[in-house]
């Protein structure tokens, strides 16, 4: 069975990762090769792209982090999440959000669908 939490956790420190190798390797282990991501993103390579992309959009740079709320809900095939974004060495929580996420049998993500606040 999965772990709803483990996966929300690897998925934000997928989206943490600042090492390009690192976050491919993470991304290559979350998503089903022919996943969907943000903004359309197909595969590997635009996925590892679009997280380096949001990191400096959101001030990863700058000292902020993402982790996953302790809420994470698996069923059949869709696991939910919260998210936050905090400042780097506080708990701080700047912003916040929702994926929804559809996994294959294996557990890897299929569609990735994020809810931010407007």
């Amino acid at each position: 069975m999965l772990d709803a939490q483990a996966l929300a956790d690897l998925y934000v420190e997928a989206w943490n990762e600042s090492d390009p190798a690192k976050r491919t390797s993470a991304i290559a282990a979350l998503w089903a090769p022919d996943a969907l991501g943000h903004k359309g993103a197909y595969g590997y390579a635009p996925l590892s792209n679009l997280t380096l992309v949001t990191q400096a959009k959101n001030g990863r740079r700058e000292g902020v982090r993402f982790r996953a709320a302790p809420s994470a809900r698996l069923r059949g095939d869709v696991v939910t999440f919260r998210w936050e974004m905090l400042l780097a060495d506080s708990e701080t929580v700047l912003a916040g959000g929702l994926e929804f996420l559809i996994v294959d049998d294996d557990g890897r993500i299929l569609v990735d669908h994020p809810f931010a606040p407007a």
